[in-house]
């Protein structure tokens, strides 16, 4: 990423999470690489809601994280307002500071068996 990179979170109703998604890998360029889960809304406005909802006192919701340019970002935020306008989508933007992934490149077999390191360590002594 030549620019910043910024988190993108998005929060929406579970039953268009499969769109949400779809358009996260058909627009262009894709999206890859983002994160969703299920959670449960604690918000303000039950007026569209389910029974069972407005008696559990929370609603059903996906979540979905992903790091990419702030530019990208808004753009993708408009793809969503157009192609899938639904009433309550939430979202924030925040920067991130650091990404990356904490895998080596290639697997060190040693690294993996915590027994190996331990032996070396009491053998050099």
């Amino acid at each position: 990423m030549d620019q910043p990179a910024c988190k993108l979170m998005l929060v929406f109703p579970e039953n268009i999470g499969d769109r949400v998604v779809e358009l996260l890998q058909a627009s262009d360029p894709p999206i890859t690489g983002f994160t969703t889960w299920a959670a449960d809304g604690h918000g303000h406005d039950f007026d569209s809601s389910e029974m069972r909802e407005r008696v559990r006192g929370r609603v059903r919701r996906q979540l979905l994280a992903a790091v990419m340019t702030l530019p990208r970002a808004k753009d993708l935020l408009e793809e969503i307002r157009q192609r899938i306008p639904v009433r309550h989508v939430t979202y924030w933007i925040e920067p991130v500071l650091g990404f990356g992934t904490l895998a080596p490149r290639t697997i060190d077999t040693q690294a993996l068996d915590p027994t190996t390191q331990l032996c070396s360590e009491e053998s050099a002594r």
